[in-house]
This record gives structure tokens, sequence and C-alpha cells, in this order.
């Protein structure tokens, strides 16, 4: 009988094994070793990490320095700004007001912003709030970001809400995946009419007290105790800096929520327990119907399956990234602004969260999907694999490629002895239809791009070839050099600007801007 017991146990534990049900679990050592060795490698000030298990919290620990000029330690409670991340409180913060009877995710956003204008009759008529979240709009990725990129630029709600009528589409509505953070600052502005509350306050009060996510705000201006908060940070230049704190935006919702990795756990925890918190799981954020939205693929992504996976599907649902991985659902996010990136995973069949908060432009995404990636295959059962190592020859490869593209373009502009066009022919003003004027003038001798609405947009403007000049912007925590080429009527005299990124690897998308000149 005991002998007969014994083979059905050891039967069992084989089909389990077989079956990738037994997991091994990384060790609290093996992720510090994991993250100070990334850390080292992507040159990174300061990570934090946790990671949820079966209801859980099993391991939760900061590494590195919040700032390296006050050299002070990141902690559990350290506040990053976690970027995009915000996106799913947003598409939560919709949900609860979905259960409340107050809107419909097929609501036409017409109904609660009149004013609202896609770039053609048809699409502003049948924009659904769904539509908001999804990334389908048919506009291209990251339209109208530079009315939030770099910082400092004046441009307000109505603003957003009146640009995309502008923008040209480069697919047919809903038919193609296209990130876009403007849609979702709308979406903020749908949940502050609806609910009488500014969506800071709303996702403060509505989701984050109920969750006792106590150290979490939705904008930099609401932290009344500052000490425990990252500094951002970049290595564009070359060696770490500190750079310039991004400041709030028109409203929060596609990058705006400061965070910890504490704080987070319990975000996790409540979407792992679909809606259900407290101390007994007794309470309900948001009903399982809810999540099961939010978590349905709304668009579909294209998909470039790793073997070592087994991927099927990959997609966008509501404020989630959504994939399947050996057999299991995986569910993310990942968030970057100027030096502040993060990452969410969860593997719902697993009970497994884990989030990486990080404070470096640039290096931190090699941290956060190389730590990340290792502890998920740990619990997958997988074999080991390098992820620094690759994520590291990526970013080189990256890096090396996009140096020597402007390496060339900076010595092809030092070359030119004679220049063949005079600055005269390109002074003016010039508009563009939604984000304003640019002023081409003389600072001294040199000639100068100004834009009046986005001041970071300034910087001095050198001869390249023919009809195109690189500017080189007094803004560089982020990597955003630009061409800027005219085109000229019959006399030489300059009509027109569009402007190019310098280097392939770009943080700005230029490309929807139309700057016509309207004055010599």
């Amino acid at each position: 009988m005991k002998k007969t017991k014994s083979i059905l146990i050891f039967l069992t534990l084989f089909i389990l094994m077989v079956n990738n049900v037994v997991y091994a679990q990384i060790s609290t050592t093996e992720i510090d070793a994991l993250v100070e060795k990334a850390m080292k490698e992507f040159n990174v000030a300061g990570v934090a990490v946790a990671v949820v298990k079966d209801g859980k919290i099993i391991h939760k620990k900061g590494y590195g320095v919040r700032s390296i000029d006050s050299k002070q330690p990141v902690n559990e409670y350290t506040n990053f700004q976690i970027a995009s991340n915000s996106k799913a409180f947003t598409a939560a913060a919709l949900a609860i007001l979905v259960e409340e009877g107050k809107l419909s995710w097929k609501d036409k956003v017409k109904t609660y912003i009149p004013e609202f204008k896609m770039y053609n009759e048809y699409v502003t008529e049948n924009f659904l709030i769904e539509d908001l979240l999804t990334h389908r709009s048919g506009l291209g990725l990251g339209v109208g970001d530079l009315m939030s990129f770099p910082e400092g630029a004046d441009f307000t709600i109505k603003d957003v809400v009146t640009s995309f009528q502008y923008f040209k589409p480069v697919s047919a509505f809903r038919t193609q995946y296209k990130y876009d953070n403007q849609l979702y600052i709308v979406a903020g502005e749908v949940t502050a009419r609806i609910s009488g509350m500014s969506w800071e306050k709303f996702v403060q009060t509505r989701i984050m007290e109920p969750l006792q996510m106590d150290n979490s705000f939705t904008s930099f201006a609401s932290i009344k105790d500052r000490s425990n908060v990252a500094t951002q940070h970049s290595t564009e230049t070359g060696k770490i800096r500190t750079t310039i704190r991004y400041p709030d935006q028109i409203n929060g919702a596609a990058g705006g929520i400061f965070s910890n990795i504490d704080d987070m756990s319990k975000w996790m925890l409540v979407h792992l327990n679909k809606g259900k918190y407290g101390q007994n799981l007794d309470k309900q954020l948001f009903t399982e119907e809810s999540q099961r939205g939010m978590w349905k693929i709304h668009t579909v992504r294209e998909s470039n399956p790793d073997p070592r996976y087994n991927q099927h599907f990959n997609g966008y649902g509501l404020g989630w990234r959504l994939s399947d991985i050996k057999g299991n659902l995986s569910v993310s996010h990942s968030g970057g602004l100027p030096g502040m990136l993060s990452i969410v995973t969860m593997i719902p069949d697993l009970k497994l969260g884990i989030v990486i908060l990080t404070n470096t432009h640039n290096g931190g995404t090699g941290v956060f999907r190389a730590a990340s990636e290792t502890i998920i295959d740990s619990y997958l059962g997988l074999s080991n694999f390098d992820w620094i190592e690759k994520y590291s020859k990526d970013f080189k490869s990256r890096q090396n490629n996009g140096d020597s593209v402007i390496t060339k373009v900076w010595e092809t502009v030092a070359a030119a002895k004679i220049i063949p066009v005079k600055n005269e022919d390109f002074i003016g003003i010039y508009e563009d239809k939604w984000f304003g004027k640019v002023e081409i003038f003389l600072k001294g001798s040199q000639l100068w791009f100004k834009s009046l609405r986005s001041p970071k947009l300034n910087g001095a403007m050198q001869f390249y070839k023919t009809n195109t000049f690189a500017i080189k912007w007094d803004y560089q925590d982020m990597n955003a050099d630009a061409f800027a080429i005219f085109s000229l009527d019959e006399e030489g005299k300059a009509q027109s600007i569009k402007l190019k990124g310098i280097s392939p690897n770009i943080n700005f998308d230029f490309s929807e801007l139309d700057l016509q000149r309207i004055k010599k």
C-alpha cells in the first residue's frame, strides 16, 4: 500500500512538472544579484523591485540611490513617476463609472465632450469611450506628443481635444495598433466631466484610498513630503547626470502617477484577485466583469513570438498589453518619461506579479526588461537565459548605430566651408494649425529656431545640405535633435518647414508638423 501511494505521488509530481505547474521560485538573494548586475551593466542610479505571489508580497526592496547627488538610498517607499503605467488606473476609473451606470464603454466621446473632433466626420461621430484607451484611432504612433514633450509647453485640454482634426490618418479607423498618449488625456477629461471631480481627485479617492495606497499620488504637486521621491537621471550625453523633473501635465491620465513598489504591490494584488481587496477579500474595487473587459484584446498587435515562450497572441486591452507565455496569460505595461521608467507584469494563472521602477533614462529599460523576464522564467521553470547580456547587446547596437548616424551628420555640418544659401531667405514666422507658431531668426550671426508654445524646442540651426539645416536643441535630456527641411519657392525663399529626427533612435515624432510661412 505504501509503495503504491509513493508511486502515485511520484507520478502526480511528474505530470505537474511536465505541464509546467510546479515552478521554481527565484530567491531574494538571486533577485538582489540580478538587479545589482543589471544596474551596473546599464549604468542606472536607482531601482525598486517587488514580487507578489499567491496573494502575498514575497520580495520588496530598493537598490541604488534616489539621486547621484544626494546619495540617498532607494527603499520600498521611494516614489517614482510610473509614467504610462498610469493608463491602467485611467481604465479602472472609467470601469468604476461604467459600473455605476454613469456611462457606457460604447458611448460616443462627443456626448461628453462636444468639442471633440477627429480627422473626419465619420470617425468623430463614431469615436467611442473605449476607443480612447485602445490605440486604434487610425492616427500615427505618438500623434500630438509634442504638446507634452519636451516639458514646458502651454497647451491646454481644449488644444488636445480639438487637435486630432489636423492630423492625417495612417490607417483605417480601428484597424491597426498605434500607441497614443493624447487620447488618454481626453479619457481623463471624460472622467472629470462625468464624475464632477478632476481625474487626479477621482483616482486618489476612488482607487488609491480604498486600496490604502497611502504613499501614492496622482501628481507631483500633490506630494507634500518630497523627501523620498526619486530624481530623474539621463545618460544621453554619456556620463550619468540628474535632469530637471518632468512637470505635471494637463491631467495625469496618460502618465502622471507617482508610486512605489509597496503600493504598486497592492495594485497588482487587486487585479490578481479579480477586483477584490481587503484582509478577507471582502471588498470590491471593480467587478470581475470589468476586469475581463480590461483584459480582453480590443486591438491586435503585431506578434514576433519568441520560441522560448510559445506565444500565440498579442494585443492591447484597456490600459494593458496582453499576450500568452507558455500557455499562460501575460498582462503587462511599461512606462517611460524623461528619467523615469517602469514595468508591471502579471501572470494571473500563476498568481504572480512583478513591478520594477527605475530613475534613469535609456539604461532603465534594459534593467527592467532583463530583471522581469529572468524572474518570470524562473516561475515558468525555463532554463537559464542571460537576459542582461541580450539587452545589453541590443542596447549597445542601437546606441552605436544612432551615434554613427549623428556623428556623420555633424561632421557634414562642420565640413561645409561655403554655405550656398542666405540666412534672410529662411527668416520669418511659420505656423502649424495645431502646434502654433515658430520663429526662424538671427541670434547674433547664428540662424535660430524657436517654438513660441513649446519653449524648449529652441536651438541653433546649422547648414547641412541644400535646403536642410540641423538643429541642436538647447534641450538635451532626451535624444531629439532634428533636421529642419525647408521647401523653397522659385526664388529660393523658404515657404514651409518639415522636421525630422536626426537619430534613428529619436525620442520625439515631428512628422505631424506642417509649418507654413505666414510672415517674413
